[in-house]
């Protein structure tokens, strides 16, 4: 049953099924342009398709010079092979081949201009896109990964986009140019020669290219060894003081080593078929080089073309075979970026299981009632419920501790009013509004919470307070400061609010660490406050203190307050108490006590000096 004022009364009070549950929205997954590599370097090369236009025309003017270059080569040879009283000719060609230079010479700085300018501004959209998506996976997500793989991995893929385009623009799209320009000015000389060199050169290129894609899954396993392997030695350095407790240096130092031989194995192995690559190069280049300048000869010895066609052949025949070299050399680096891309894309962007409806409206935060109705949730497929069937209901204002055991299901709860995880079926309700239906950023908007872990930013303790509402001024963080009891010891740092708190808080004591996470929540002024064991760090004293202050500065505001130490709820509205999942005993810390039930027997172990965990088990 439920009493007038909507609290349960026991485990099995049910709300009546007043709507159909509202089942969470089906894992989203990622946009199309993240399902692929190739797709992915398209997106962004469609979305600045104006400069890589310019680009591409500004690289074939170049290449194109080059070809020139050599044409007015032949007719500079063929004018001064003639008669001398035709030296305007070979004037003429002087003035061509100075032209044709400095033109040469131009465009590729201002190929160099815009590449720099476009590779560097896709660089920072794709980070920006790819964080964009990363941040929209759900907190298991996190664990799973390390933080320093995912950082290096969209970092890296950046940079291997940038590598990318220059290995085209600068490798690849010059020799095909410069190819197309030769087979025309060897049309010029002999048709059977631009056939001949069609054909070879496209043969070589091709089976180098087919060579290189084969090589791709050495590259894609050279990258995920490399993001493993940063991530593993970010995650050692950060915990670095349990290195060192630990005495553990050298056995991390090992294990460490073991990784890096792994990778350097993997990144020997795409090196050397990069090896193999360019000794089948080697080879085609010394049988077609040597056939095509015989051949010209021949034909210079028969009268059928100028010294000056032998000179351009000779001179495109090196020039094309040494760029197809570099041709088919980049296209097997452009797999191994692009192996590199794939790699990073599989762990990024994968479907996000936590995502807002199509039709999500704002969450309308009214007083900050609290709903859960007949919710069931468990962290694995084939694990038992975590919560199983659980009915909870949270008037506007009201001000709830919960305790029980580890793993009865306490923090599932919070989160899943975070909506850090959609529950298995049954739903959650905010002010009516069930949390599949809302915006996710406008309900935690409405949520401040602390948690019992508290990590901050590097950054300034007037920083890592105002962070909750940027907009705060001075006098209000300051206020905040002192109702979480830490204003004292901020001021007894040399640089008081200016004080830099290290990566993750580190310079900061663990109580301290958590009376700043309460500051920021009591300066973000939402309507709703979750504490899960947000001041376990703290003495009993101080942990009084900061609940008086909630209770003084919350009034008004519904408080969720998940706690070891159960004398610090007396002052609450109500207490839950949770076991195996389920709401077991609910109401005040007097009525509680007086039924003689769990709490009752934790809080008379509990103050014998036995904690939550031990009272229970002794219960």
């Amino acid at each position: 049953m439920w009493r007038d004022d909507g609290l349960s009364v026991g485990p099995k009070g049910r709300p009546p099924e007043r709507n159909a549950p509202h089942l969470a929205p089906p894992a989203a997954a990622p946009s199309a342009f993240l399902q692929g590599p190739y797709r992915f370097v398209l997106h962004y090369v469609v979305g600045r398709r104006w400069q890589f236009a310019a680009l591409l025309l500004t690289v074939a003017g170049a290449a194109g010079c080059a070809v020139a270059v050599q044409y007015v080569m032949k007719l500079l040879v063929d004018g001064m092979a003639g008669p001398r009283e035709a030296s305007a000719a070979v004037w003429s060609a002087l003035v061509m081949f100075v032209t044709f230079i400095a033109g040469e010479s131009v465009l590729w700085r201002v190929t160099g201009w815009l590449a720099c300018r476009t590779t560097l501004s896709v660089g920072v959209d794709m980070r920006l896109d790819l964080f964009s998506y990363l941040n929209g996976q759900p907190m298991r997500y996190f664990a799973d990964n390390l933080a320093g793989s995912l950082g290096q991995r969209l970092t890296a893929t950046a940079g291997n986009f940038g590598a990318l385009t220059n290995t085209i623009v600068w490798r690849i799209l010059p020799p095909c140019i410069e190819f197309i320009g030769a087979l025309v000015i060897f049309l010029t000389v002999d048709w059977r020669m631009m056939l001949v060199l069609a054909v070879i050169v496209t043969a070589v290129t091709g089976g180098l290219i087919w060579f290189g894609e084969r090589g791709r899954p050495l590259h894609r396993t050279y990258a995920g060894h490399a993001g493993v392997v940063a991530g593993d030695l970010v995650d050692v350095i950060t915990n670095m003081w349990a290195v060192k407790s630990f005495s553990a240096r050298a056995r991390e130092a090992d294990r460490l080593a073991k990784g890096f031989r792994q990778e350097a194995f993997a990144q020997r192995r795409s090196w050397l078929y990069l090896e193999k690559a360019r000794a089948l190069h080697d080879i085609a280049l010394w049988i077609m080089a040597g056939s095509m300048l015989s051949w010209a000869v021949h034909l210079w010895s028969v009268g059928q073309i100028t010294p000056g066609d032998v000179v351009v052949v000779s001179t495109l025949t090196f020039r094309i075979l040494n760029s197809s070299r570099d041709l088919a050399l980049s296209l097997v680096e452009t797999a191994q970026y692009v192996g590199y891309i794939e790699d990073t894309l599989q762990v990024i962007a994968q479907p996000q299981s936590v995502v807002d409806a199509p039709n999500a409206k704002q969450l309308v935060a009214k007083g900050g009632a609290v709903e859960l109705r007949n919710v069931r949730f468990s962290y694995g497929d084939n694990r038992s419920d975590t919560l199983h069937r659980l009915n909870l209901r949270i008037p506007a204002g009201q001000k709830v501790g919960i305790v029980g055991p580890s793993g009865a299901g306490k923090s599932t709860l919070v989160h899943l009013l975070q909506r850090l995880y959609d529950v298995h079926s049954g739903e959650v309700l905010i002010d009516g509004q069930p949390l599949t239906e809302v915006k996710q950023d406008s309900l935690r908007a409405a949520l401040a919470v602390v948690p019992q872990e508290i990590t901050l930013f590097h950054r300034t303790l007037m920083e890592n307070i105002r962070f909750a509402r940027p907009e705060a001024t001075d006098e209000e963080v300051y206020a905040a400061a002192r109702a979480a009891c830490c204003d004292a010891f901020i001021r007894a740092t040399p640089d008081g609010y200016n004080t830099l708190v290290g990566e993750r808080g580190m310079k900061l004591s663990g109580g301290q660490r958590q009376r700043i996470g309460i500051a920021r929540a009591f300066l973000k002024d939402a309507p709703i406050i979750i504490l899960d064991e947000a001041t376990s760090a703290l003495d009993t004293e101080s942990e009084m203190e900061i609940q008086r202050s909630l209770v003084r500065l919350m009034r008004g505001r519904t408080v969720i307050a998940v706690a070891h130490r159960l004398s610090t709820l007396t002052a609450f509205d109500r207490i839950i108490v949770v076991k195996g999942g389920q709401i077991v005993e609910d109401g005040t810390a007097t009525e509680l006590r007086q039924r003689g039930g769990l709490f009752e027997t934790m809080w008379r172990l509990q103050a014998e000096g036995l904690s939550v965990d031990e009272a229970e088990n002794a219960a």
